[in-house]
């Protein structure tokens, strides 16, 4: 019996609709949440996820404050304008899209967000908070893993949980989250020094993939009836198609959807639900001004 094949596109819409809700009623109260998305240069990839940011943006109702910058845009420019932002009250969520141009440090932008408008969840005071558990944004993307377990009734209490890769931006946050009291599972995270991986994600009630690397999991590494979250976004060249290329994941997801009980598809399955909570973090942040 193949998998249930979890809609993260449904999922964040609904999230979405809740937040354009939630915009309507702080507008009423006179606050307009606002965004401000800084773009420098035109990587095709980061002008994709941008453009779906502020469709999302428009969408719940919020106020766009959008910032392109030049490739040849100086580190000082960017932190000016970012100080700039800082200090308008107008603007209640900041985010730099990554990567940015090799001559601007990346660490000196993210330590430059104020924590209090940082919706990406990268500062080091929003890490820290996660880290120990206190309130504090969320990075996006384990924030929507989290969300898409709990709206699939995917039970993590006493759960293994088997994490492949451990990155800032998912790896380690969501190993933290799930060890959270709320979440109680227990984890295992696997990376490029890991012996035995296969034998690891065997054991997996739930497995979380997130290494960058097409077809990283196939269907013998997968424990019948587990639960499949697929956070790879793998461009492979495909001249059937009109931009000459095709996503995928880091599972084989033909192969592991007859074995998975769970499975998420890519696109439309963890992709949709980073902007979703992008939008959820923003609408916080503007709560958070009463």
């Amino acid at each position: 019996m193949s998998a249930v094949i979890i809609d993260g596109k449904g999922i964040a819409e609904e999230v979405r609709a809740g937040v354009a809700e939630k915009v309507v009623e702080l507008k009423r109260r006179g606050v307009e949440p606002c965004l401000a998305v800084i773009l420098v240069g035109e990587n095709p990839a980061s002008v994709s996820y941008v453009t779906g940011k502020r469709k999302a943006l428009a969408e719940a109702g919020m106020v766009d404050r959008s910032i392109d910058l030049p490739e040849a845009t100086s580190e000082e420019e960017l932190l000016s304008v970012i100080d700039g932002l800082n200090k308008d009250p107008s603007v209640h969520g900041i985010l730099v899209q990554l990567p940015l141009p090799r001559h601007i440090n990346e660490d000196k932008v993210i330590m430059a967000i104020a924590p209090e408008k940082d919706v990406d969840g990268f500062h080091p005071v929003n890490v820290g908070n996660l880290m120990i558990g206190r309130r504090g944004f969320l990075p996006c993307t384990p924030h929507g893993i989290m969300v898409l377990l709990e709206r699939m009734k995917i039970n993590t209490n006493g759960a293994h949980v088997v994490v492949l890769g451990r990155s800032n931006i998912v790896g380690k946050p969501v190993s933290m989250l799930l060890l959270r009291r709320e979440y109680n599972a227990t984890v295992t995270v696997c990376h490029t020094g890991t012996k035995n991986v296969a034998e690891l994600t065997r054991q997996a009630d739930i497995l979380i993939a997130a290494v960058g690397k097409p077809n990283t999991v196939t269907a013998d590494m997968v424990k019948p009836g587990a639960a499949v979250i697929d956070v790879g976004v793998n461009r492979i060249p495909d001249s059937t198609k009109k931009n000459g290329f095709r996503l995928c994941g880091d599972v084989d997801f033909d192969a592991v959807k007859e074995v998975a009980g769970f499975i998420t598809p890519v696109p439309k399955g963890v992709g949709p639900m980073t902007i979703a909570m992008l939008i959820a973090n923003t609408l916080e942040a503007a709560e958070n001004t009463l």
